[in-house]
């Protein structure tokens, strides 16, 4: 597609997934949504480190680390990737995996689109059959009581290798009220998990979805109703209730006062995920990954801050709003000595540096490929989009 400005690179007829002949590797079309991954691989008894949100696309999410169910068991979904299949800038189609390029292998996991244009992701498969999960909502009266569980279950010494958890608090500035509601998966076929206890005996209940399903349902949630603009912002925390409770009354102390400024109101929801470390153990033993993030941190919790809005002529408004509460967050866990320094790039909002997160060393490395494999800076300098290497 051809526009004023250059040329737009429609990926999405590029999206075959495949499966070699002992069913270990998926080969997967860069322009592959997790949907289509997981009905194809739903039933054959396989499946990927991959979204959680069957219309994200594999690219971005698989280069830009990508957190999945199957986090605790198989490492980022980056770690996954034995191969990709890259148009450098000078046109030439090569291969990036351990043995061939593997200093760009490396780059790809975390390094986002600085280096080519990735058309295929070929992702180890692990064997997987149902699981069970769903949509918990509760009260914000619970508050408390949701932060101590998920708490507990973030910070423990050996963090279930099967549970998967977002928590979400949603902030209607129409209604000006709150809802906690929750994804919580178990990738095995096990009701009610003992992980989840403490969670699922807060009452009320407002709604319960949980039960045994298999990837592709569970990841085909409903979209947003009408088209919205949309905001992310992102960090890292330690593990901690008072945090998290903190947090909150900073966010209801902030949207309360700029509710009657926005037309057409917004919808602001803080959603934490559990980072155990875990998680981060498996990029050495899978070839290495550029997000610096190792067992070292200790278990942590990612937040993404997310707005959607219907009118334009709020945006700058809940740009500075979403960076106020951004700001006040990372105080008080800087307080508490448990702020992060790793900010995961595919929640990132513009005004944040993700890459630099990945530390000196890391960095480094991302230049020294990006040199190497695009010379002319081609990625660097000619492709607007996506976060880009520290100068």
């Amino acid at each position: 597609m051809v526009q004023e400005a250059g040329v737009t690179i429609d990926m999405t007829d590029i999206a075959s997934v495949t499966l070699n002949g002992d069913k270990t590797v998926a080969s997967i079309g860069a322009g592959a949504s997790w949907l289509d991954v997981y009905l194809y691989l739903d039933g054959l008894g396989v499946a990927v480190a991959g979204g959680r949100n069957a219309a994200v696309g594999v690219g971005g999410l698989t280069l830009g680390g990508g957190i999945s169910y199957f986090a605790p068991r198989e490492g980022w979904a980056c770690d996954n990737v034995v191969n990709f299949e890259i148009v450098l800038a000078s046109g030439a189609i090569v291969n990036a995996n351990a043995t061939a390029r593997p200093d760009l292998w490396r780059a790809l996991k975390g390094g986002s689109n600085n280096f080519g244009i990735v058309t295929r992701f070929d992702l180890q498969t692990f064997p997987q059959g149902g699981l069970w999960g769903g949509a918990l909502s509760q009260s914000i009266d619970s508050s408390d009581e949701v932060f101590e569980a998920f708490a507990n279950i973030a910070s423990a010494p050996e963090y279930d290798p099967y549970a998967s958890l977002v928590t979400g608090l949603t902030f209607n500035s129409t209604n000006q009220q709150w809802v906690i509601s929750h994804l919580a998966t178990y990738t095995k076929p096990v009701a009610d998990p003992p992980v989840f206890e403490e969670l699922l005996a807060i009452e009320p209940q407002l709604s319960n979805t949980l039960g045994f399903t298999n990837l592709s349902t569970l990841t085909n949630e409903p979209g947003l109703p009408v088209p919205l603009n949309a905001l992310f912002y992102t960090a890292t925390y330690g593990v901690s209730a008072t945090l998290l409770a903190k947090i909150l009354d900073i966010s209801n102390e902030t949207f309360y006062s700029i509710n009657p400024q926005v037309p057409g109101g917004i919808l602001w929801s803080l959603a934490f995920e559990p980072l155990p470390k875990q998680v981060t153990g498996f990029g050495p033993l899978k070839g290495g990954n550029s997000l610096g993030t190792t067992p070292a941190d200790g278990n942590g919790v990612v937040l993404l801050l997310s707005a959607f809005w219907p009118s334009t002529s709020a945006n700058a408004f809940v740009q500075q709003t979403a960076q106020t509460v951004m700001q006040k967050a990372n105080e008080a866990a800087r307080d508490m000595g448990m702020l992060h320094k790793f900010v995961y790039l595919n929640y990132a909002n513009q005004a944040q540096n993700p890459i630099l997160s990945y530390g000196r060393e890391n960095v480094a490395s991302l230049k020294a490929a990006a040199m190497k494999y695009d010379p002319r800076g081609v990625f660097q300098r000619q492709v607007p989009g996506g976060f880009k290497l520290p100068v």
